[in-house]
């Protein structure tokens, strides 16, 4: 948890996460990817206990034939690989044989984290034969570090875009200020949230407290008549396009 609050960088806060999650769940083997939905591709793949050449088999072949990986993101929570396919007929697969064998992977486990409703990252965890499935306390234990490591991915995710974002927010907190009523405080929250930007992180930007930040974020509320942070991107965004000035 440590990590995961602290972390400053994705990548690290990934690698570093592998010894903590297999000592965790008494597994042997660890891999995190992050999603790019653009390319709907895996990609920065970080890992422990994993071949490179069995990694690059996945990436350039097994992908394709994998019947676990996408119906577990499609749970969007901890996900026991034989919730989706029964160890025995899993056993039957070239998948498991040719791919998840070589690296002595046989009992699995996997968690996929989203902002936005788009995926940003997972973490694969696999244990040897021997070992036995995971129970019931051990998939607990992942859905309590579930939360906190898809709010780590969702800010550090958003401190990487590019720094060309500032001058758009001017851009945009401007517009705000010219076809609304908000002050230019609630124009500053209303773009960081178009942004994406988590309420910590516009706090942070801001140089305000966590209590300021949720006040203007009310204001703005009441004053587009909207009820929630998805209908404030909606609302702004919808006045960007009818004016054309933000593109």
């Amino acid at each position: 948890m440590r990590l995961l609050a602290q972390s400053q960088d994705a990548d690290s806060l990934r690698a570093d996460l592998a010894l903590p999650m297999l000592d965790l769940l008494k597994a042997d083997t660890y891999v995190s990817f992050t999603w790019n939905n653009e390319s709907r591709r895996f990609e920065r793949v970080k890992a422990l206990n994993q071949s490179v050449e069995n990694l690059r088999a996945w990436d350039e072949y097994y992908r394709h034939i994998d019947p676990l990986t996408f119906p577990m993101m499609e749970r969007r929570h901890p996900t026991l690989a034989t919730q989706i396919l029964c160890q025995s007929d899993l056993a039957r697969t070239e998948f498991f044989n040719d791919f998840l064998a070589k690296d002595r992977m046989h009992w699995g486990v996997n968690v996929y984290v989203f902002a936005e409703g788009l995926c940003t990252a997972d973490m694969r965890i696999w244990r040897q034969r021997s070992r036995g499935n995971f129970d019931a306390s051990e998939l607990e234990a992942l859905r309590l570090v579930e939360p906190a490591f898809a709010s780590a991915m969702e800010r550090l995710s958003w401190t990487q875009k590019p720094v060309a974002q500032p001058v758009r927010q001017e851009h945009l907190v401007d517009l705000l200020r010219r076809k609304t009523s908000l002050s230019m405080r609630e124009a500053q929250v209303a773009s960081l949230v178009l942004m994406g930007c988590p309420d910590k992180q516009i706090a942070k930007e801001m140089g305000v407290g966590f209590p300021t930040v949720r006040f203007h974020m009310s204001n703005a509320f009441k004053k587009l008549h909207v009820e929630n942070r998805t209908q404030l991107a909606a609302r702004i965004q919808g006045l960007c396009v009818d004016t054309a000035e933000v593109h």
